[in-house]
């Protein structure tokens, strides 16, 4: 499947997959005779899994680290419950910060400290 066939399937750019290539999250694909990239069908799945994994909040950092266990043949499920949990204790901390108003310790109220907008005057 060439670069344009593979991002209309998966709904992403060409630019964006050669970007995740180059970022080391998708292999480099074989070429064909004409030069073209020829990724196999598997690579659709990959691109499903990092845009997955990008939208539960894991950096590209992290995504590379999940799927290089997985590829050396390891199952990745401890390593992902462990990423999700940081972020997901990262998240409770910041919004408890924004409860009491942030870093500066102000007390903030609903608005976490910053001015709320209630419409024309």
């Amino acid at each position: 499947m060439r670069i344009g066939e593979l991002a209309a399937a998966c709904g992403v750019t060409a630019k964006t997959i050669r970007f995740y290539e180059q970022a080391g999250l998708l292999p480099e694909p074989a070429r064909t005779p004409g030069g073209y990239r020829d990724y196999p069908p598997a690579a659709s799945t990959r691109l499903a899994f990092i845009r997955e994994a990008q939208s539960a909040g894991l950096t590209l950092a992290e995504i590379r680290s999940v799927l290089t266990l997985r590829d050396s043949g390891q199952a990745p499920c401890d390593h992902v419950s462990e990423l999700i949990q940081r972020h997901l204790a990262d998240i409770e901390h910041r919004v408890a910060e924004l409860r009491t108003g942030g870093d500066n310790g102000e007390e903030g109220g609903a608005s976490g400290g910053v001015p709320v907008l209630t419409g024309p005057r």
